[in-house]
């Protein structure tokens, strides 16, 4: 049972010989067979050697996609928000794939289900492919897994892709940073505009969501919000000033706005140029960490494995670390 591509791992990985060793997995997957997405996600979250293979044939056939990061501290109704954005998308016909990144347990190591519990009612629906993935150490962190993920979907015919994450922090930017529009999620009475803040988020928000909008401290929060947005842009003005949008999850008001917005935005974006510009750059970036991490795991590994007699020498003071690691560098 798959629910929807939320299958385990141990699942995913039935005997079949049209699956196993990638015989016609890529052209199922382009052809929109879920279980073939499911396994592609599964190989990019295991690092099966098998997925630069897959994402090469891919890649071409992407780039088209809504992709919308939604980020936020836990318990702001992120979940509750997607599920009815899903909704909306569906009744227009648009199929639509959700990442969810979640914690990792640290019992399984997989991803908690929590968040894909709150998305049940579209678990059944063949327009919707939702995938949690938990954040062990992926090559190219967890933000690289994420968006291989996403890009699967796109190729498997997805038309909008979300991604949602768990937390404010460095890794929930970098996942969100993988969208065209970022949507920040906060609640009153939290003080999440000041976390967001130190976090870093809010400098990457899009458009804002201050969700429970029935909360007495509600049109608080969003004064709050306005009055630090206001102060970004008068230190650094730019065209695109993000929107507060008033939600509430639990009955969906407020998320038909929050799609319209979404929409402005990516008009924005593709008649300023933006979009190409937002694009290159985070693909810049995705290279440059997977290339970072690999190069990392090379290293680490040629010192515990090979260079032991080196290392000897750093701690008898024979050699010194810069000149040690310059040499590690040079051999990787």
């Amino acid at each position: 049972m798959s629910y929807s591509g939320l299958s385990d791992e141990d699942t995913d990985v039935q005997t079949d010989t049209r699956v196993t060793g990638g015989d016609g997995l890529v052209e199922r997957l382009l052809s929109g067979d879920r279980r073939a997405l499911a396994r592609v996600i599964s190989k990019i979250e295991r690092g099966d050697p098998e997925t630069h293979g897959i994402v090469s044939e891919i890649y071409s056939k992407t780039g088209t996609a809504l992709s919308v990061g939604f980020t936020g501290p836990p318990g702001v109704g992120k979940s509750s928000i997607i599920a009815k954005l899903i909704e909306l998308y569906r009744k227009e016909d648009r199929r639509v794939g959700v990442v969810s990144v979640d914690p990792s347990s640290p019992f399984s190591r997989g991803a908690i289900l929590g968040d894909r519990i709150r998305l049940s009612d579209h678990f059944l629906d063949p327009g919707v492919f939702i995938r949690s993935m938990g954040s062990r150490g992926h090559l190219g962190g967890l933000a690289g897994a994420s968006r291989l993920a996403a890009l699967a979907m796109e190729a498997a015919g997805m038309d909008v892709v979300l991604y949602e994450t768990v937390g404010v922090g460095q890794g929930e930017v970098e996942v969100a940073s993988a969208a065209d529009t970022v949507v920040l999620a906060l609640q009153p009475g939290a003080g999440d505009a000041v976390q967001a803040l130190k976090a870093g988020v809010m400098e990457i928000a899009d458009i804002f969501c201050i969700n429970k909008a029935d909360h007495p401290q509600a049109k608080g929060a969003a004064n709050e919000v306005r009055s630090i947005l206001d102060i970004g842009q008068e230190l650094d003005p730019q065209p695109w000033f993000p929107p507060i949008i008033m939600t509430r999850g639990d009955t969906g008001e407020g998320v038909e706005e929050l799609k319209e917005t979404i929409q402005k935005h990516r008009s924005y974006l593709e008649e300023s140029g933006r979009l190409e510009e937002r694009r290159r750059a985070s693909l810049k970036e995705f290279v440059i960490s997977w290339a970072k991490e690999r190069l990392e795991r090379e290293m680490h590994h040629r010192l515990e494995k090979e260079d032991d007699e080196l290392m000897e020498k750093v701690y008898g003071r024979e050699l010194d670390p810069i000149s040690a690691s310059e040499k590690i560098f040079r051999e990787v």
